[in-house]
Order: C-alpha cells, then structure tokens, then sequence
C-alpha cells in the first residue's frame, strides 16, 4: 500500500477529552439546526417547505431590485431573487415560499408579470419547480425516515462484524457527523434540499467506511498485543498505522469533490460543498470521535472483544 507518511506515533487517543470540546461545541449548533428543521423554521428548500422556483435570464442585463418592483405589483415583493454565476449573462433564480394559492398559479403569475413589465426584455425560462406545501411535508417525514433507517442499519451491521461497542460508536459517530454538518450549514444559511439530504446519506457511508478500517487494525492488534498494552494503548496504535490510508483516501476524495464545487455549477455548489465538509469531518471523526468513544467505554466496562 503506497505510505505517503512516515511511520507516526501521535497520540489521538490523549488528546480525546479536546476534541470530545470542539465535538460538543459543533454538535450544539447541529442540534439546534436539528431542531429548526423539525419545526420548519430553517432555510428549507421548496423541497421541503413547498413553493416555486423559477430559474432562466433575461436577454438584456436587469437588476434584482427591477425584478422585485415588478413582482411587488402581484404581491411577492418578498420573494428571494439570486443572481446567479452563470455564462449566459443577467440569469436569476427567483423563488416563492409556499402559501395557499395554487403553487402553478404563482408560477404563471410571475412569468406574465415579467413579459408585462419588460416587453422588450424578454425572460427566457430555464427550468420551474413548483411543490405544494402538503407535498413539502411528506417530503420532510420521508427523509427523516430515510435518515433513521440508515443509522439503524449502521448499527445492526457493525455490531455483527464487530462487537456492540463498536456498532453504538459508529452509530454515535454517523450521528456527529450528520448533526456537526447540519449546524454548519444552519451557521452559513444554507438552504437544505433533497440533494442536501443525499449528499448526507453519501456521507453516512463515507464516514463508516472509514471508520470500519480503524476497527479492523483494532480488532487484529487486540488478538495479537492484548497481553503486551491496554485497550487505549492498541487504539493508538491502530490509528497511526492506518493513518496514511485515511490521508490517501481523504485527499483523493477531496480532490474530486473541490473539482465539482469549483467547476459543477450553481445547482451542485452546495451539494459538493455538503461533501467536502462531510470528507473533513468524517476523517475528523474517525480518529477522535469513534475510537475514543470505545476507549472510553472499555475503561468503564473493560471487557474481550471479539
């Protein structure tokens, strides 16, 4: 396997009790975050929240406060208008929040309000997406769902591969990293949409997969060295000797993703944003987060793993 690091002996496992800080900090505002979208009141996408969006441009340049006077005259002076990076030149993305008007109806409304204002202008539509508010909420209850059964199998399946320690840290594990990326994008004001919440998912995998190599050193240094050094001892061990693995893995994974985010476009910017945090935080939490919790536990209740 190629070692792009010298053989290390950095000591993870004595640092725990600061990351278990810098962990607690982030995982407040991931609660917090947690909590807002419980209750609707994040930046839900349409997805989510129901509403309509209308992306496409203008064939002369305009400005946004040109497009909201025009829009204030059928009552959505309040809608979010973006200008977005795009090499066709005056593009926006204008969305309204979900109401009890016809979510079609609002779409129409805006596009004859546009043709009407700016005859000689014309508005070329890219793309609509309209979702009414009932729809919204099912979306939300079918993605909590999804999230929670696939935490759940993380658990069922690390605890027979492994042991049941080691099926609750990773479970604990995917859950810091699902809740630390929720609060850093709840801290930047992202909206969250569907493709956020696969982004997530993929990330659930990403940061087990990880994971699952640092159990595996684990477990094979613990048959061979049990009787030669205690459980934190091994645990260190394992981290540094798999740590160039970690480093490769991150790096190639980073080095794709940063492409997407610098090159994808406006649609998948904060989807591979979502990913460049989550191969961060997840190669983060697989040395101080999911070993240090078993450390932790077999101090407490020290027992044979298998």
């Amino acid at each position: 396997m190629l070692n792009i690091l010298p053989r290390t002996n950095i000591n993870f496992i004595g640092r725990r009790r600061y990351a278990f800080i810098v962990s607690g900090i982030l995982l407040i505002f991931g609660i917090m975050a947690f909590i807002f979208i419980f209750l609707g009141k994040a930046n839900l996408g349409i997805d989510f929240a129901g509403g309509t969006m209308i992306e496409g441009n203008f064939e002369k340049p305009i400005s946004v406060g040109e497009i909201r006077d025009a829009l204030s005259k059928i009552g959505h002076g309040d809608a979010e208008i973006k200008e977005l990076r795009r090499e066709a030149t005056s593009s926006f993305m204008i969305r309204i929040k979900a109401s009890e008007e016809e979510v079609t109806k609002v779409g129409e409304d805006i596009l004859a309000q546009l043709e009407k204002d700016y005859p000689d202008n014309k508005f070329n539509k890219d793309s609509i997406e309209e979702v009414g508010p009932v729809v919204g909420k099912i979306l939300q209850n079918q993605a909590r769902t999804a999230v929670l059964l696939a935490l759940a199998g993380i658990l069922l399946y690390i605890w027979i591969r492994f042991d049941f320690r080691f099926g609750v840290a990773a479970t604990l594990c995917t859950f810091h990293d699902v809740l630390v990326i929720l609060g850093l994008l709840f801290i930047l004001q992202k909206e969250i949409t569907l493709l956020i919440v696969t982004a997530l998912l993929t990330l659930a995998g990403y940061s087990l997969t990880d994971t699952v190599v640092v159990f595996d050193r684990i477990r094979e240094n613990l048959r061979l060295f049990r009787k030669k050094g205690d459980f934190a001892s091994i645990t260190n061990t394992s981290i540094n000797e798999v740590l160039s693995r970690t480093v490769i893995t991150s790096i190639t994974t980073l080095s794709v993703v940063l492409t997407l985010f610098l090159v994808g476009g406006e649609v998948l910017r904060d989807f591979s944003l979502v990913l460049i945090l989550g191969v961060i935080i997840g190669t983060y939490s697989s040395v101080f987060v999911a070993s240090p919790i078993i450390v932790e536990w077999e101090k407490r209740s020290p027992k044979r793993f298998k």
